[in-house]
C-alpha cells in the first residue's frame, strides 16, 4: 500500500515517528516523512516549522541526504515527500513506478548555485564559466593551480569542495559547466572533497584561502562572515554577475540558476494538498525568500497552484 494512503487514512501501519493519534481537539494527527536534497532542506524546514500553526493536526519529519538518496527512499515507500534540486530521472521514475509510486512534481522555488571562496581569499574577485570548466573537467584542459587560470593569482593548488555524486546540485553543475564541452556522459574530476552536507563544504572552504567550492546560494547568506560568493561571467559579453535574486529573475546570472522541487506519490490530497497550497501561496513563498531562495514568479506560482487543485 502506498505510504501516502497509509498516512492519510491513518491506518495502524503508519511510518515510524508519527505523533499521537489525535491532537488536543480530538482531530486525527498525521506525520509526514520528508527527505532528499540538502539544497531544498532550508525551505522544507521552514515550511515544516510554520505549517503546523495552520493545521495543528499535521507535522513533518524533515531530513537531507541528497536528491538521489531521497528518490531511492521515495520509491521504496519510506518517505511521503522527496526534495529534489533537479527533475527526477527516467530511471528513477521507472523504479518508482515499478513499486507502484507515481511521482508528482511540484516546483517550490528557484535557486542559484554559488561558487564560493573563503573570506581569507583576497585575490579572486570573480570567475568565468570557462575557468570553472578548466577547474572541474577531467580531460587535458584541467588545471590544478590558481596561477594556471590567471597569472596574477597565487601559484597555489586549488583545494576543491563540492556536493557528492548523489546530489542534484552535483548533477546540475556538471550539466551546465562540463557537459557543453565534454559531452553528456562526462562526470568531471573526482579528486575533490565531497559531502552531501553543505555545512561541511562551508567549513572546508572557510578554512583555507586557496579553497573553492560550490553549493546552493542559501548557504552563502547563512555564512556570510565565513565565505563569499564570486560573481560569475557566463560568457555572454555582459561581464560577471553576482548570484542575487534580482539577477536570477532577470536571467543574467547564467547558467547557474535552476528550479527546485518536491515530489509526492500522485497528486497530493487532504492535509498534504493543504500543505502545498499553503507553501505555494504568499505565506509559504515569503518563507522561501527568508530562507535565501527566489520565490516563484507570479505566472509560475499560479501554474503550480492550479496543478495542485
Amino acid at each position: 500500500m502506498k505510504v501516502l494512503a497509509i498516512a492519510l487514512l491513518l491506518l495502524g501501519a503508519t511510518l515510524a515517528g508519527c505523533a499521537s493519534p489525535t491532537d488536543s481537539s480530538g482531530s486525527p494527527r498525521v506525520t509526514f516523512q520528508q527527505a532528499g536534497s540538502s539544497t531544498v532542506l532550508p525551505v522544507a524546514q521552514a515550511w515544516a516549522e510554520e505549517f503546523p500553526k495552520v493545521n495543528g493536526s499535521v507535522s513533518f519529519v524533515v531530513g537531507g541526504g541528497g536528491t538521489g538518496a531521497g528518490f531511492k527512499q521515495f520509491c521504496r515507500g519510506e518517505i511521503h515527500v522527496a526534495d529534489a534540486s533537479r527533475p527526477i530521472k527516467d530511471a528513477e521514475k521507472a523504479d518508482c513506478e515499478k513499486a507502484g509510486v507515481q511521482p508528482f512534481e511540484v516546483q517550490v522555488a528557484i535557486d542559484a548555485l554559488a561558487v564560493v571562496v573563503s573570506r581569507k581569499n583576497t585575490f579572486a574577485q570573480d570567475i568565468t564559466t570557462e575557468e570553472l570548466y578548466r577547474i572541474w573537467t577531467a580531460n587535458a584542459s584541467q588545471v590544478d593551480k590558481w596561477s594556471d587560470l590567471r597569472p596574477e593569482w597565487p601559484d597555489e593548488k586549488i583545494l576543491l569542495y563540492g556536493p557528492g555524486t548523489d546530489s542534484g546540485t552535483f548533477d546540475y553543475f556538471i550539466e551546465v559547466i562540463i557537459h557543453p564541452k565534454d559531452g553528456s556522459a562526462a562526470k568531471g574530476r573526482s579528486d575533490f572533497t565531497k559531502s552531501e552536507d553543505d555545512n561541511v563544504l562551508v567549513q572546508g572552504v572557510e578554512a583555507n584561502p586557496y579553497a573553492l567550492g560550490y553549493f546552493g546560494l542559501a548557504y552563502v547568506g547563512e555564512n556570510a562572515e565565513r565565505i563569499r560568493a564570486l560573481p560569475v561571467d557566463g560568457g555572454k559579453g555582459d561581464g560577471a554577475k553576482e548570484p542575487t535574486a534580482a539577477n536570477v529573475e532577470a536571467g543574467t546570472y547564467t547558467p547557474l540558476a535552476r528550479p527546485i522541487f518536491m515530489y509526492t506519490d500522485g497528486k497530493p490530497t487532504g492535509p498534504l494538498q493543504q500543505y502545498f497550497l499553503w507553501g505555494l501561496g504568499n505565506e509559504g513563498q515569503a518563507l522561501v525568500e527568508e530562507a535565501g531562495y527566489i520565490k516563484l514568479p507570479a505566472a509560475r506560482q499560479a501554474e503550480m497552484l492550479a496543478k495542485l487543485r
